[in-house]
């Protein structure tokens, strides 16, 4: 249910409902083609890797990289969802359905990694 102050049914009342609305469906937009972004790069840095055991018969060692663009994809998926739940769209299970987001991604939504600090501290 979404809680919106009472206002008088004015076209002032109208108009800013409506560019509510579009602001809502736009930031839906943004976040959405940021998340298939993330997605790519990911599928893409595992489609590589795949490609380098083929050739070289080994696994390429790339984690530090793939570690980065799982956090990117996960937090890409957080913050979809959140405006999701701002606009009364609670469940995401559409999103992880359409969106073919991995289980991994998934998973880490909402954890935020340490910011790099000093060493030996």
């Amino acid at each position: 249910m979404t809680l919106r102050p009472n206002r008088p049914s004015s076209s002032f009342g109208v108009a800013l409902d409506y560019e509510i609305a579009q602001e809502q469906a736009s930031a839906l937009g943004r976040l959405g083609r940021a998340l298939e972004a993330a997605l790519a790069a990911l599928a893409e840095h595992d489609r590589r890797t795949a490609d380098g055991m083929a050739l070289y018969g080994h696994a390429i060692k790339d984690c530090k990289t793939r570690t980065r663009l799982v956090h990117q994809a996960s937090e890409a998926l957080w913050c979809l969802m959140v405006q999701r739940e701002c606009c009364g769209l609670r469940d995401p299970r559409s999103v992880l359905r359409d969106y073919r987001v991995p289980a991994e991604v998934h998973h880490r939504m909402g954890i935020v990694a340490a910011p790099p600090g000093p060493r030996g501290r």
